[in-house]
């Protein structure tokens, strides 16, 4: 905005007492001050306001006004209420400095002048902003744009002050600019958007983590050339990104939410590039996957392997060690273990989605951290390829490499990078649960690390078996790991549910009762006694028990089930029942 502006509105109650001819200069913000030298707060083109409290005779005006000329402020706004008028000798430096000076009238708060100000050159920036995202967006739409998303957020930070973040669905920062947002934090706005999407909101949503508020915008391309909407928000939650910003957008007026609208659509175009620079590696991540499946020969896959490897292993130069890793997205009326889906929705796309998002090591940031997953879909499952560096040379009688505990992405020389199951949903569980809602499910299973392409059909038939032991699990997001199957949890999901029922009430249902009738605590105390393996004096001490009241209650035990616990095979029948009870 110009001087000028500032004169000609009254209710400012401002006063022109010298520097007529400079009264178009652009007046960049606002400070006030009382300070003998402020320079240190100028930045050039402010409009200083003071109460004069800094001047204690003549000879202090010129020093004062030469500072402010120096530092290239806009002008300086002098109020009376302190001396009653404006001192001769602060005009007539000004005049020599050529800096506008004008009285403001005793009745008017300096607050009002701040206000007006920053709220004129707030718009004047956002208009300014506005055009820039124009420009950018359409440099983006007819081709690659130097910096991406983070030159627009740094755009949002120098000229409107606005702090801003681009989140996936899980909560990991993709792009920001200035301090990055804490992952905990990251994690907890993405479960506040997941929800509110599903809920039917419309955005921006409103979220407070640890006392700040931030505002959520939905990213999503709107524009020409985009893809159609999902008919329904199940088909596109779990993979669109959104952007935080820390401010609360509710009392904004039209233009700046129509500005942050128009910041969306293009870090939207952005989405939509990456993806599409992905479509190469899905494919032939696709085509191995079909190779796999249809039982091809292992030369063949390892010939295919050999082709894809400059666009599916950027960077690697020898043979990897593979992962495969299974995941199902399931969408019913009441999301029910057992998977039956009653929506209608794809879940292969959605599940795809999800896992080029949680195979990408959390602390990792920006758009192109998944570049070595490699991911593809088949019906309502998503199978990736995972390599992972190898440790060390195969055996000689080529044995798979042990896999110890690991996380994706937390590789040294010491540590096996192999991904384990439940680490890989441990940063992303809280934000995924939230999108899935009361009606969906994830579960995800792991298989262990093969060395070669001969192990790669294993390895899939071992990580869908861990998908279905995580699907017999409570939970909305759920995971098993290759360790899980060697295990009897193996075999008790797949153990029909009236054979379960009838099992466990044969052996466990005259215990229930005779604690309910009795309070006697046989339940308790026959895990406590499995789990001891039957050492009567862990078990008691454990239980706070004198042995013969132990001895007591177990015989009690044997009583009502007709088993005797010291024979192995009624042991194992009480371990089971508990287990599947």
């Amino acid at each position: 905005m110009r001087l000028r502006a500032l004169l000609e509105t009254d209710a400012l109650g401002l006063r022109l007492l010298g520097g007529e001819h400079e009264l178009d200069r652009s007046v960049r913000g606002v400070m006030t001050t009382d300070l003998r030298d402020p320079s240190r707060y100028l930045t050039g083109g402010e409009l200083v306001l003071t109460g004069l409290a800094w001047r204690r005779d003549a000879a202090d005006s010129e020093p004062f006004v030469r500072i402010l000329a120096g530092a290239g402020v806009a002008g300086l706004a002098a109020g009376e209420a302190e001396l009653g008028e404006i001192p001769g000798d602060l005009i007539e430096a000004c005049e020599r400095h050529r800096l506008p000076i004008f009285a403001v009238d005793e009745t008017v708060a300096f607050a009002t002048i701040t206000e007006y100000v920053v709220r004129q050159v707030s718009g004047e920036r956002a208009g300014d902003l506005a055009a820039v995202v124009d420009r950018h967006r359409r440099l983006m739409t007819s081709g690659p744009a130097g910096g991406g998303p983070d030159v627009v957020l740094d755009l949002l930070g120098s000229d409107l002050d606005l702090h801003a973040w681009v989140l996936s669905p899980t909560g990991r920062q993709i792009a920001g600019a200035g301090a990055p947002l804490p992952g905990q934090v990251g994690a907890t706005l993405a479960g506040h958007h997941l929800a509110a999407t599903r809920t039917g909101r419309r955005g921006p949503h409103r979220a407070t983590v640890d006392g700040v508020t931030y505002s959520l915008f939905p990213i999503r391309n709107t524009g020409r050339g985009a893809a159609p909407a999902s008919r329904d928000v199940r088909e596109s939650v779990l993979s669109d990104w959104l952007l935080a910003v820390e401010a609360d957008a509710s009392d904004w007026p039209a233009a700046r939410l129509d500005l942050l609208q128009g910041v969306t659509q293009l870090i939207a175009v952005e989405r939509d590039r990456r993806d599409a620079a992905r479509t190469v590696r899905r494919r032939l991540a696709q085509e191995v996957l079909e190779l796999v499946q249809t039982g091809a020969a292992p030369a063949e896959i390892a010939a295919r392997l050999r082709v894809a490897a400059p666009v599916l292993l950027p960077g690697m130069g020898t043979a990897p060690h593979w992962q495969v890793v299974v995941a199902r997205v399931e969408w019913g009326a009441e999301g029910a273990p057992g998977g039956q889906v009653t929506s209608g929705i794809a879940g292969g796309p959605v599940a795809q989605a999800l896992l080029e998002e949680i195979l990408v090591d959390p602390a990792v940031t920006g758009p192109d951290s998944a570049d070595r997953i490699a991911v593809a879909h088949t019906g309502d499952e998503a199978v990736a390829l995972v390599p992972l560096p190898a440790r060390a040379a195969p055996s000689a009688d080529g044995g798979d490499l042990a896999e110890a505990d690991g996380t994706a992405g937390a590789t040294t020389a010491k540590e096996d990078p192999a991904l384990h199951a439940d680490a890989l949903l441990a940063a992303v569980r809280a934000p995924l649960s939230a999108g899935l809602a009361d009606d969906g499910r994830l579960t995800l299973g792991v298989s262990a690390a093969v060395h070669s392409p001969e192990g790669l059909r294993g390895a899939l038939e071992e990580a869908r078996h861990a998908r279905r032991v995580a699907a017999a699990r409570p939970g909305r997001v759920c995971a098993a790991g290759h360790h899980e199957l060697a295990s009897h949890v193996l075999l008790l999901p797949f153990v029909p549910d009236d054979v379960r029922r009838a099992f466990t009430a044969r052996l466990l249902d005259p215990l229930r009762d005779y604690d309910r009738r009795h309070r006697a605590e046989l339940i308790p105390t026959l895990e406590a006694f499995l789990d001891c393996d039957g050492s009567w004096t862990r078990c008691a001490a454990r239980l706070h028990l004198h042995v013969n009241t132990l001895r007591y209650r177990v015989g009690r035990i044997e009583q009502l089930t007709g088993r005797d616990l010291s024979r192995l095979e009624d042991k194992l029948d009480f371990f089971l029942a508990l287990r599947m009870s």
